[in-house]
């Protein structure tokens, strides 16, 4: 390194090393390898920093100098599977207009990193964290894909699993060979005593065909941790050699080009007898001390933490109390995404505001959410009990109600769903679908159904263009794309509903996207004018606080943006009729122009009051 580069590690490490060691000490001080263990550690950040390249430490100045890089308005974000959104990473190369054209700014590849052959539980399962799939190419056609993505202003995000490996990955093989060593690295036990007394206050993930949480290998004489599948081997993190080695691989992929690591399983890395083992306090700890590690040797890179849990434990995520600002960037808000739904099939926003207004911060600090209606994931109904008795109603039937109408079962549905991993002991049923065949337009028998469901789909990317953080769009939603069944004649895939929602992209009908009048074309066109309205509105850096309040109409959902250029009110009506709002109700919730952001034009008032048609959506300032 130059003597320049040395200054500005060691200012980096002056700036962090408070929010990096203190957690380290905590963890691991109590081992006799400690000091060695630090020693190593420094040692993997100096050389991680020295090989980087000269492009990539002058984006690390240009996100130091501008830290809400990622908050701003205009960031938007698309994520796909590679092999079905364009065969390989060479092919995605020939659709980086395509995405501009929408708007992207963010592209999360789904996992790419070398798989298990076979069930690879989406890609999840990895054996190489330094390899990409064969399938999608190599490590140089994914720089090259970064570097052009880089050249566009496209940040660019990959999955890090943390949880677990493939039990082909080499760790787990020299542990299979008997390396103590290796074996150390996982969660393993010569006899089912101790795996029997955890397994009494553990839940199973995937009880339909990966029961329980433990692997019996006759083999290998060892019951080893598999929270997920048995092919998937929980990581130890009491070891502080993990954290070496998983830092080690952050920073390879850092250097390769990617802008945002989504880790992933996160909420159960640290494992404590009599619990769910899952979101305990070591786990912020490890979190915040990874994301200072990138802050030390990377500051160009930014972490997005997968935590599907329930508000109060996502939070901890994003940095609360002493983690406040210290570990993750970004956090799915699976709330959002869960009460959009909610209040779709129940035409009524009663609980989507008592939900988020009683859940969630106006505003969080160095950090923010991605929002989202669909992900290559199942729905999980994670309405509580506790919010459902707030609202006068059982939350076991309401859950149970909300994926009957989503299977398309329930009187009344317009969706086409399919369930997943239901759960007879617990009554837990989830849901698969597309966007459009889960908003109707898969079952629309007419024209008017159709336009009704274009319009819910629009409506709710609306909602989470506008709510704060970056908006992710799932490829194939921005075509309205719908289910794909062809997935139950794939024996890889057959056991897996989600695999409806995961279709091929159709680059014949994105090829029409401007002509095309139907569903297709007005949903590409239409969201495209949502994330350009979003870039040009300031109020919308996710900054600015967030202020949901509930109003005199219960289809409308409402929430404030709270800019120092003036409040932003926005609008969505979920309900089947005209939604009408009292002028005074306007006026004392800080709408004085009445112009529409989204439309880009002023909205008139008629006999004081306005008036919202079916899926309304404005951001009036």
């Amino acid at each position: 390194m130059t003597k320049a580069d040395d200054q500005i590690f060691d200012l980096r490490l002056g700036r962090s090393g408070p929010d990096l060691w203190p957690m380290l000490e905590e963890l691991y001080g109590h081992l006799p390898q400690y000091a060695r263990f630090q020693n190593d550690l420094l040692a993997f950040l100096k050389k991680g920093w020295k090989d980087r390249s000269a492009d990539l430490k002058t984006l690390d100045l240009q996100r130091d100098l501008e830290p809400d890089w990622f908050m701003r308005p205009d960031r938007a974000g698309y994520v796909f599977y590679i092999d079905r959104f364009a065969g390989n990473l060479r092919g995605v190369l020939d659709h980086l207009d395509y995405l501009a054209d929408l708007g992207i700014t963010y592209v999360h590849l789904m996992p790419c990193l070398k798989p298990r052959p076979g069930d690879s539980d989406g890609g999840y399962s990895v054996m190489d964290y330094r390899q990409i799939n064969p399938a999608y190419g190599t490590m140089a056609d994914f720089q090259a894909v970064a570097k052009a993505f880089r050249e566009r202003g496209i940040a660019l995000c990959v999955d890090l699993v943390l949880n677990h490996t493939a039990k082909e990955h080499e760790w787990a093989e020299r542990a299979k060979a008997g390396d103590a060593t290796h074996q150390a690295y996982y969660l393993m036990f010569d006899s089912p005593d101790l795996p029997d007394q955890y397994e009494r206050s553990l839940v199973e993930v995937f009880p339909e065909h990966a029961p329980g949480n433990f692997t019996h290998y006759p083999d290998l004489g060892k019951w080893v941790w598999t929270t997920f599948n048995e092919h998937q081997w929980d990581l130890n993190w009491a070891n502080p050699q993990v954290f070496l080695e998983i830092v080690g691989v952050m920073l390879h992929l850092a250097n390769s080009g990617v802008d945002v690591l989504r880790l992933d399983a996160v909420a159960f890395m640290w494992k404590r007898m009599g619990t769910r083992c899952q979101s305990e306090p070591e786990v912020h700890m490890l979190l915040q001390a990874l994301r200072a590690c990138c802050r030390i040797a990377c500051p160009a890179v930014i972490h997005l933490e997968e935590a599907i849990v329930s508000p109060s434990e996502m939070l901890p995520y994003l940095g609360r109390g002493r983690h406040d600002g210290r570990e993750g960037n970004l956090a799915y808000h699976n709330s959002l995404m869960v009460q959009f739904w909610n209040a779709l099939a129940a035409r009524d926003t009663g609980l989507m505001t008592h939900v988020l207004s009683s859940h969630f911060p106006e505003r969080l600090n160095n950090a923010t959410y991605a929002t989202y209606i669909r992900c290559h994931d199942d729905i999980g109904w994670a309405v509580t009990d506790e919010d459902a008795a707030a609202l006068g109603f059982s939350g076991q039937a309401h859950r149970a109600w909300l994926s009957d109408f989503y299977e398309g079962t329930a009187p009344g549905s317009f969706a086409a769903g399919e369930l997943f991993q239901e759960n007879p002991a617990t009554g837990d049923k989830r849901i698969s679908g597309s966007f459009a065949s889960l908003a109707g337009l898969e079952r629309a028998g007419d024209e008017a159904a159709r336009q009704v469901a274009v319009q819910r789909i629009l409506m709710g990317h609306a909602l989470i263009a506008a709510f704060g953080g970056i908006p992710l769009v799932y490829m194939g939603d921005e075509l309205a794309m719908l289910n794909d069944y062809s997935y139950r004649n794939d024996p890889h895939h057959a056991h897996d509903s989600r695999w409806v929602h995961r279709p091929r992209m159709d680059w014949e009908v994105a090829a029409r996207r401007e002509s095309d009048n139907g569903p297709s074309g007005q949903v590409f066109r239409g969201l495209r004018h949502i994330l350009a309205r979003r870039a040009a509105t300031a109020g919308l850096h996710a900054d600015v606080p967030t202020r949901v309040i509930a109003n005199p109409a219960p289809g409308v959902f409402s929430f404030q943006r709270l800019a120092p250029t003036g409040t932003i009110l926005c609008l969505f009506n979920f309900g089947d009729n005209w939604a009408h709002l009292p002028e005074s109700w306007l006026t004392a919730h800080g709408v004085r122009l009445g112009r529409d952001e989204l439309s880009d034009a002023q909205v008139t008032l008629h006999g004081g009051v306005i008036s919202l048609p079916p899926q309304a959506r404005v951001w009036l300032r």
